[in-house]
């Protein structure tokens, strides 16, 4: 059996997290979009207006996993969110219950902050995982598509807007 711990990620854990991210990216054969540094990061989680939160697993003397989120908004609920960026865990250390627990400690973060969601997306491919949510009770919501302006076509849609 694995023993891990988790906890809230801290500036030190940034390159580490980089490196999970590194890792995810390439299971996802997405490691050409990659343009993530930890200085690039680092301001996101611990600067002065930070945009994400992540929680951290620690085993073998070193960070094994982690779990990035923030915070959305339900207009139908008109309740906040906790909306799950990335989860990862190093092939070594999986099936020792550290995917399980991260994602039970951000179910519970949403209960604790009183939010009326909590959610995240999966790739249509990862059949694994999508077992592994639906055990925990997930719902896979297949009439749901993911809506994305990025790069050029972002820079181009961003014209002014007049504001009456």
């Amino acid at each position: 059996m694995i023993e891990f711990k988790l906890r809230p990620a801290q500036p030190a854990d940034v390159p580490a997290i980089v490196g999970l991210i590194t890792e995810l990216a390439e299971f996802e054969q997405l490691a050409h979009l990659l343009r993530l540094t930890p200085e690039s990061l680092a301001p996101h989680l611990f600067g002065e207006r930070p945009v994400v939160e992540s929680v951290v697993a620690e085993a073998g003397g070193g960070v094994v996993g982690f779990a990035l989120f923030f915070t959305n908004f339900s207009t139908f609920l008109a309740k906040p969110g906790l909306y799950l960026e990335d989860l990862y865990v190093q092939p070594a250390f999986r099936g020792a219950g550290i995917g399980k627990a991260l994602l039970s400690h951000l179910g519970a973060l949403a209960v604790a902050r009183d939010y009326g969601r909590f959610e995240w997306s999966v790739l249509d491919w990862n059949a694994n995982a999508i077992r592994f949510y639906e055990k925990m009770g997930a719902v896979v919501m297949p009439e749901w598509r993911i809506c994305r302006l990025a790069g050029s076509t972002l820079q181009g849609f961003a014209a002014p807007a007049a504001l009456d």
